[in-house]
């Protein structure tokens, strides 16, 4: 005799605001900015960097978000899995993937308050300075981002992959 169980989750957490409907022209603003941030940047090294910052910010919502889209654009699914340790894994990226984690985790974290000359040096080695420029805009812009999503709280499980493009 067999019985299927249902597996008990835990409840959804409400959101606490929809910021992007009380403060619309910042979101508008954001989007723009995000548009703006992108350009000139490889999209799968771009997701990287995404995934990373919002696994470092606890955002939920933007990991769920960022993943999916990665997933769709044809990134691996290992290669998602180590980004939480990419130390520990560089194998599974190229030298210009690390030099971008490496300055995401700077520029989020601040943990000396600045990006250490070494971070920027080793990432500058590995892009150009308009891409370089870029790349530090699309890292602040996610750090935007997973602030804004963080503090209102919202819920993730709910994108498809490309909602937002």
């Amino acid at each position: 005799m067999t019985t299927e169980e249902a597996t008990a989750y835990a409840p959804e957490r409400p959101a606490r605001l929809g910021w992007a409907q009380h403060a619309p022209e910042v979101y508008k603003a954001m989007v723009r900015l995000d548009a703006a941030a992108r350009q000139g940047i490889d999209p799968t090294l771009l997701e990287l960097v995404k995934i990373r910052a919002s696994q470092l910010n606890h955002c939920a919502f933007c990991l769920d978000m960022h993943t999916k889209d990665a997933l769709a654009a044809g990134e691996s699914v290992e290669r998602i899995i180590q980004l939480g340790a990419w130390e520990e894994s560089k194998h599974f990226y190229t030298e210009k993937e690390l030099a971008a984690l490496e300055l995401t985790e700077a520029v989020t974290v601040l943990t000396e308050g600045f990006v250490p000359d070494e971070v920027y040096d080793h990432a500058a080695k590995h892009f150009e300075e308009p891409e370089l420029a870029q790349l530090i805009a699309a890292i602040t812009v996610i750090n935007a981002w997973n602030r804004f999503a963080v503090t209102c709280r919202m819920v993730p499980g709910h994108y498809e992959a490309g909602q937002h493009r």
